[in-house]
């Protein structure tokens, strides 16, 4: 089995987890309600995508 001959520094370790942080989705502006959503993908608060109403007020 291959053991590390020095100890790895905190510097070079955390350098190597550098990336592994979560970022947050990006969000859009409803051009209908201004709220915000996912983009592509119909707006949650008035149902609406591409200007066209996909959902209807009784499913959301």
């Amino acid at each position: 089995m291959a053991v590390p001959k020095k100890k790895t520094s905190k510097s070079r370790r955390d350098m190597r987890r550098a990336h592994d942080f979560l970022t947050a989705p990006g969000t859009s502006l409803c051009p209908q309600c201004k709220a915000p959503k996912l983009p592509h993908r119909a707006c949650p608060s008035c149902g609406t995508y591409k200007g066209k109403e996909v959902l209807k007020a009784e499913e959301l």
